[in-house]
């Protein structure tokens, strides 16, 4: 059974930074792609970015310029670098995972959400 775990959320103050990680498990491939979403009370859950295989990276608007998402495919883990954040930036950030093979999927998968919450 596949598994992403994400870590590193928290508390911060405005200005501050963290570092999110994501591992995934229970699978022998890699995934095709891994991306960052967050949600916040009352919001729709929104990428902020993400990343292929291949190491090509996208970023939303809220996240370029302050967020820098990096990877490992062998290792099926993704980072999540956020800088100068700010207090809308207060949300659960999940992970996200999506893997095929074999001409099957594409598969996807989610962690369970590490809580950023940003002080003013």
């Amino acid at each position: 059974q596949v598994q992403l775990v994400e870590s590193g959320g928290g508390l911060v103050q405005a200005g501050g930074s963290l570092r999110l990680s994501c591992v995934g498990s229970g699978t022998i491939f890699r995934f095709n792609s891994m991306d960052w979403y967050r949600q916040a009370p009352g919001k729709e859950r929104e990428l902020v970015a993400g990343i292929t295989r291949g190491g090509s990276t996208n970023y939303t608007d809220a996240a370029k310029g302050r967020f820098i998402i990096s990877g490992d495919s062998a290792k099926n883990t993704v980072y999540l670098q956020m800088n100068s954040l700010k207090t809308e930036d207060t949300a659960v950030y999940y992970c996200h995972a999506r893997e095929s093979h074999w001409g099957r999927g594409p598969y996807d998968y989610w962690g369970q959400g590490t809580q950023v919450t940003v002080s003013s």
